[in-house]
């Protein structure tokens, strides 16, 4: 039995045809662009521009920004290229399937849980932690914190964290939901995207006379700059490694705000319910991601020009619930900006959650249908017709995380898998380009040998730039995986005997 063995694209649209006929094709080019930026612009930008300002690039986030923005244009026109050429959910996963065969695919698929399950932890903490700043702090920090973290208040008392409940409980809520099967319109979609997107524009707007240039300069962290430790003599930031001061710092920084970026691929995962896939899949894709990068740039150059990089540094000031902290310290007389922002933070964290979790059981869905994850996780609800037990199983994988890790940890391995699906993709672009020049493309990635190449290095090379703990997690989920794909996967793939093969399996031979 071949590892590489294939789908062919005409018997997978044929299958997509046939288990998905309910989905009816509704979202034109706009209400694609729209559902990328609702699912970008959450967590990644209100968090991680400060986690990543504070911990390695300092005002030069705005240039970690175009890093990261870079690698994912490549990766988008990639993905623009595929979502054009295989209109069908999946996204990556039913792409590789087709073009690198099974083992690829797995592994794909497997790194995409790292990016939608726990990309949903993440955004899931963010929400703990805007929430509990609504609250004025009301919630125990026992009780909003993973009992991986700590820290030593000004009053000498150590805080240790136990459970982050209200992340447990936005989860909950959000998979009741899915299990009940909400359809959200486009228009309600809209409706929360032009919130967030108000929400950026306002802070750019008021925030920006408030910037003081003495924050940016010098604009890159020097590389003598001494670590930063707490009041218990716990360091909680150091600048000593080659990605964590000056430019080394900025790639840094570029792999921690990538999680910003993630969710413009998710709009793939839309492709049948588009209108006109062939042309309005790019456009929502690569339309998505160049309206949050130029929003992104905007928003990193006032956060760091309101605030000092330093004030980020410790994750019990500055760096938990940013924006609102910029807000309330040094925009005096805009209170009622910092709880309008937190408010609908917290309403738009919950729609990125909830895209996640839908992105993930769609996956997990399409794995199980092609035999490589148990029947389980493609069993349908009999009366709401949802994927109800994959809704569970995500929400008890996805919720320990949430409630017992740090979301940095869990935001660095979102990261990863991304990255990892992103370099993947990128390959298989220039793969399929060599061995079927002559299929159909409606959409092509221009240069297609220099995107897959640039897409695939800088991509790789904000997956090194990881923290080493980062790295050596998640080599050792990919490693579990494999194993599972061995064990399991290989021998109930429905391609697992030649005689079982898709009829047009060669296509990309």
């Amino acid at each position: 039995m071949s590892l590489f063995r294939k789908k062919s694209l005409s018997d997978i649209l044929a299958q997509a045809a046939e288990s998905e006929k309910g989905l009816k094709r509704t979202l034109g080019a706009a209400s694609l662009v729209a559902l990328g930026i609702g699912a970008i612009i959450g967590a990644g930008l209100f968090v991680r521009t400060a986690a990543a300002a504070g911990q390695a690039a300092g005002p030069g986030v705005t240039l970690s920004f175009i890093v990261a923005a870079v690698g994912c244009a490549f990766a988008g026109l990639c993905y623009a290229e595929f979502a054009a050429m295989i209109p069908i959910a999946g996204s990556a996963y039913a792409y590789s399937y087709v073009t690198m065969g099974e083992l690829i695919a797995w592994i794909i698929g497997w790194a995409l849980i790292m990016e939608y399950a726990l990309g949903a932890a993440t955004v899931s903490i963010a929400w703990s932690e805007y929430l509990n700043r609504l609250l004025g702090g009301a919630i125990p920090y026992a009780w909003c914190h993973s009992p991986l973290e700590s820290f030593t208040d000004a009053a000498g008392v150590h805080q240790q964290g136990i459970i982050n409940l209200p992340a447990l409980f936005i989860l909950l809520v959000l998979t009741l939901l899915l299990i009940k099967g909400t359809q959200e319109s486009a228009m309600v979609n809209s409706i929360i995207v032009f919130i967030k997107v108000a929400i950026v524009l306002i802070f750019i707007a008021v925030g920006w006379q408030f910037i003081k240039p003495e924050n940016h300069t010098p604009y890159l962290i020097p590389a003598n700059t001494p670590p930063v430790i707490d009041q218990a003599g716990k360091v909680i930031a150091d600048y000593s490694g080659w990605n964590k001061h000056g430019w080394g710092g900025v790639l840094g920084g570029a792999a921690i705000v990538f999680f910003a970026f993630i969710g413009f691929d998710a709009v793939s995962t839309a492709a049948q319910e588009a209108k006109n896939p062939k042309r309005d899949m790019p456009i929502g894709i690569l339309g998505s991601l160049v309206v949050c990068t130029i929003l992104y740039i905007l928003f990193g150059h006032v956060l760091t020009g309101v605030a000092s990089w330093k004030d980020f540094v410790d994750p019990a000031k500055g760096r938990e619930a940013s924006v609102a902290y910029a807000i309330a310290t040094y925009m005096h007389g805009y209170g009622w900006l910092a709880t309008s922002v937190t408010v609908a933070i917290l309403a738009g964290f919950s729609s990125v959650i909830l895209v996640m979790l839908m992105g993930q059981s769609r996956v997990f869905y399409t794995m199980s249908t092609d035999g490589l994850l148990p029947k389980t996780f493609s069993d349908l609800h009999p009366k709401f017709r949802t994927p109800y037990k994959s809704n569970v199983i995500l929400f008890v994988f996805v919720g320990a995380f949430a409630a017992f890790v740090p979301g940095s940890v869990a935001g660095d391995l979102t990261s990863f898998g991304t990255l990892f699906a992103f370099v993947l993709v990128s390959i298989g672009v220039w793969i399929l380009r060599v061995k079927a020049p002559d299929i159909e493309r409606p959409f092509r990635a221009p240069i297609a040998p220099v995107v897959s190449v640039l897409g695939a290095v800088i991509c790789f090379v904000m997956i090194i730039s990881l923290d080493k703990n980062t790295l050596i997690t998640a080599f050792g989920w990919m490693i579990l995986g494999l194993i599972v794909y061995f064990l399991y996967s290989r021998h109930h793939s429905k391609l697992k005997t030649p005689g079982e093969i898709l009829p047009h399996a060669k296509d990309f031979e």
